[in-house]
């Protein structure tokens, strides 16, 4: 997918300025926030099975070499190829290599956002192979030419009247708008390619070390039928995906779905472990399980390993107000919101992606709703000082902050110079106390009036307090 978050500035003016796409994300409140908070009411030790979450993930990744050594010898033993990917070229590679092997020329994929990392659907058309999308969201995407906007509802920003008009133009059929009849038509659309297909590919919500399987969650039945009618079925997934037993997977399969849809258990968690065995009627006869890593072993041991244990639930973004304002294609990558702040500067480059970091308010509602309680805010604010550190900076920025910071350590003079920018700032705030146009700071008068102080700093008032007192 290609990088486009040094945009990010102006495709957020741009989608601000989107009345549909404004339409489309007031969904967010009721289908996903209200559902999440529903879901978590109905559990009395809520708090305690999300502490228990990320432990789960932290133990992981703190062990994460042995649980990947384990899980590729368990998944041998049940018939399964594991492949090491350093890269998301090389990810791509052997996928290629392997359709070349089984002679595949139709693929059918589930959503997998760690194949949007890598292109994946690109990579295929480039070595002549058609590739079907059979998610609904992605299968809607693919026809349009676009690229998710979320991780989970990957075309919350499109109206149904939309989607209407994309099937009649594509399909040739006559248009429909009901719900039912739309679902019907992409179904009847894409059953011959999955009878037809010879290669499935899927992601993995999770990888288990003790049993050697993979697993997604779903809820359409589309994931089954990419993994056990094609005779080829190739997993492709982040290295950090490793949990250590199916019990723990259990405790995860507690929080991810009230978190990412706002239903209690998805209608489909579907474990696939090795080959189809002897007798069996269901299952590939050929099952490769691809380990990528593109950046994630540079997390760990850092401060910044807290957000590999992300389970992709979207939460953070559901909750997030800059998202909420603005959606997802503004941030030019796989991951949008406060998860894609930091985690596209790291997988891309931080000059790859400079206003990602900013384009959060630090509110902490993604942190406070987060399964597996990574501190968003805090990393997000880790992000920027490496930017600062880097230089990466613009030059007014870093001097106006050395020039704060000189000042700050002679306290004399930074008396001095609030007491007079306080004044000042009430005297622009004028009878009704509020500032409409802030100089320098346009981006935060630009849409809100700001209140004006009461024309003395904080040290001022305390100071005559205390004497009073």
């Amino acid at each position: 997918m290609q990088v486009t978050s040094m945009h990010f500035k102006a495709r957020a003016k741009e989608k601000l300025a989107d009345a549909k796409l404004q339409a489309a994300l007031r969904k967010l409140q009721g289908n996903f926030v209200k559902g999440r908070a529903d879901r978590v009411a109905e559990l009395d030790n809520f708090e305690a099975i999300r502490e228990a979450g990320a432990e789960i993930r932290e133990r992981a990744l703190a062990n994460l070499d042995l649980y990947l050594a384990e899980f590729e010898n368990n998944a041998t033993a049940r018939g399964a190829v594991v492949h090491w990917a350093e890269t998301a070229e090389q990810a791509n590679r052997i996928v290629c290599e392997l359709a070349a092997q089984y002679k595949a020329r139709k693929v059918v994929k589930s959503k997998s956002m760690v194949s949007e990392e890598c292109g994946l659907n690109d990579a295929l058309a480039a070595a002549g192979i058609e590739v079907i999308e059979t998610d609904l969201g992605e299968y809607i995407l693919q026809l349009a030419h676009e690229a998710p906007s979320h991780i989970v509802a990957p075309v919350v920003h499109k109206s149904r009247d939309e989607v209407s008009d994309l099937f009649e133009q594509k399909h040739g059929k006559p248009r429909k708008t009901g719900i039912a009849e739309l679902t019907r038509e992409a179904r009847e659309m894409l059953r011959p390619h999955f009878l037809g297909a010879d290669m499935g590919i899927s992601g993995a919500n999770f990888i288990i070390a003790e049993t050697g399987s993979t697993l997604i969650v779903t809820n359409e039945g589309n994931g089954r039928m990419v993994t056990t009618l094609p005779r080829v079925h190739v997993a492709i997934t982040g290295i950090e995906k490793v949990v250590p037993t199916l019990e723990d997977v259990a405790t995860l399969l507690r929080l991810l779905p009230r978190h990412g849809t706002g239903q209690t258990i998805t209608n489909y968690v579907s474990v696939t472990t090795g080959i189809r065995g002897a007798g069996e009627s269901e299952g590939p006869e050929h099952f490769h399980v691809i380990l990528m890593d593109a950046g994630r072993t540079r997390l760990i041991g850092s401060d910044l390993q807290p957000m590999l244990r992300c389970i992709r639930c979207g939460a953070c973004m559901n909750h997030c107000p800059v998202y909420q304002s603005i959606g997802g294609h503004a941030y030019g990558w796989v991951y949008p919101g406060p998860m894609g702040s930091v985690l596209t500067p790291l997988y891309v480059g931080l000059e790859n992606a400079l206003d990602l970091p900013n384009a959060a308010t630090l509110c902490n509602q993604c942190g406070v709703v987060c399964p597996v309680k990574i501190p968003l805010p805090d990393l997000i604010r880790k992000v920027r000082e490496r930017q600062f550190e880097r230089g990466l900076k613009p030059w007014w920025e870093r001097a106006g902050l050395a020039l704060w910071g000189w000042t700050a350590r002679h306290p004399a003079l930074y008396a001095i110079m609030t007491a007079i920018g306080a004044r000042a700032l009430a005297w622009m705030g004028g009878s009704g106390k509020l500032i409409h146009n802030l100089p320098l700071g346009g981006g935060w008068t630009g849409r809100r009036d700001l209140p004006a102080p009461q024309g003395k700093t904080f040290r001022e008032m305390y100071g005559r307090h205390w004497r009073r007192s």
